[in-house]
């Protein structure tokens, strides 16, 4: 499960290094600017939102537990 939402982390990175890059190079030298940017940033977008979702599924059906200080009564 860690692996998971790791590699998801990652891939959500990957797509805003993406739009960075895009924002830095598109419409230089006269060139049109294209959508790379939007896309990468959508993708974004997309991908955080799966996330969220599939850790809340996940917490749904028992897979994932939740930790932290316990409670004393």
């Amino acid at each position: 499960m860690k692996i998971i939402i790791a590699g998801a982390l990652v891939a959500i990175i990957l797509a805003l290094a993406f739009a960075g890059k895009a924002m830095l190079r598109d419409g230089r030298d006269g060139q049109p600017k294209s959508n790379r940017m939007v896309r990468a940033l959508a993708l974004r977008v997309a991908l955080s939102i799966a996330l969220f979702v599939f850790i809340l599924v996940a917490h749904q059906l028992g897979w994932i537990q939740p930790t932290g200080i316990p409670l004393q009564p």
